[in-house]
């Protein structure tokens, strides 16, 4: 197993699902992770459970949503380590799945400022950082639904839609001037809370756990991927 030892990872929704399970892969693999999300008490959990691995980690809570949260976040980290190794921005928000005719205008604003605005904003916080590491890395996690559409998922297919572009027009703006470099991830049906809402009568032991995609994640990045990559996790990874 590659290892990341030295290395320092920010990773967006890292308090539960898949973000836990990144969050966890990265520190066996020797990187320090900096955990952020919103629930303090399970970002505690995580570290614990890293630590008694014998792992590092910091946690940060954020409220992605608040104005100044990520900002507040990029200098903190700026401020006690001089470069960001990686970013894995798996934070996201599914509203109720509607028609578009019945979307609730709330639940869409939620997404958006979940899926768009905090992507926009992370890109901004820590391209600097990102590209003071030997090779910067930002991992983008997404679904199918956002080149694929589906009835009654439009809210948050759009806001996936847009959260690809500003990933792929990001890695395309910073392909020359850095060696920062860009992937997107689909993990595919997963065994998280989100899918448990969106999917309420499916037996969760037909879908991965979601420990298969944050392995996945941790080994992408001790590969040498071109910026740009995409790929979807099958159960096999």
């Amino acid at each position: 197993m590659e290892t990341l030892n030295g290395k320092l990872a920010l990773v967006t929704g890292a308090s539960r699902g898949i973000g836990a399970a990144t969050a966890m892969a990265l520190a066996k693999r020797g990187a320090h992770v900096v955990l952020t999300g919103r629930d303090v008490k399970a970002l505690e959990k995580v570290e614990d459970e890293i630590h008694g691995s014998g792992g590092a980690s910091t946690i940060a809570p954020v409220d992605l949503g608040e104005p100044d949260g990520i900002a507040r976040l990029a200098s903190a980290i700026a401020g006690r380590w001089d470069r960001l190794d990686a970013l894995v921005i798996s934070a996201a928000y599914l509203p109720t799945l509607t028609p578009v005719t019945q979307v609730e205008p709330k639940q869409f604003g939620q997404a958006i400022t979940t899926n768009i605005l905090a992507t926009q904003a992370l890109l901004a916080a820590f391209d600097p950082v990102l590209k003071r590491a030997d090779v910067g890395r930002v991992i983008g996690l997404t679904s199918s639904v956002a080149t694929e559409p589906r009835a009654y998922w439009s809210a948050y297919a759009a806001t996936k839609a847009a959260f690809e572009t500003l990933l792929d027009c990001y890695a395309q703006e910073v392909e020359r001037i850095s060696e920062v470099k860009v992937a997107i991830v689909d993990p595919g049906a997963t065994r998280t809370s989100m899918r448990a809402k969106a999917y309420p009568g499916e037996d969760p032991k037909t879908v991965k756990p979601a420990e298969i995609v944050g392995e996945r994640i941790a080994n992408l990045l001790t590969e040498d991927f071109s910026t740009g990559h995409r790929e979807r996790v099958v159960n096999s990874s």
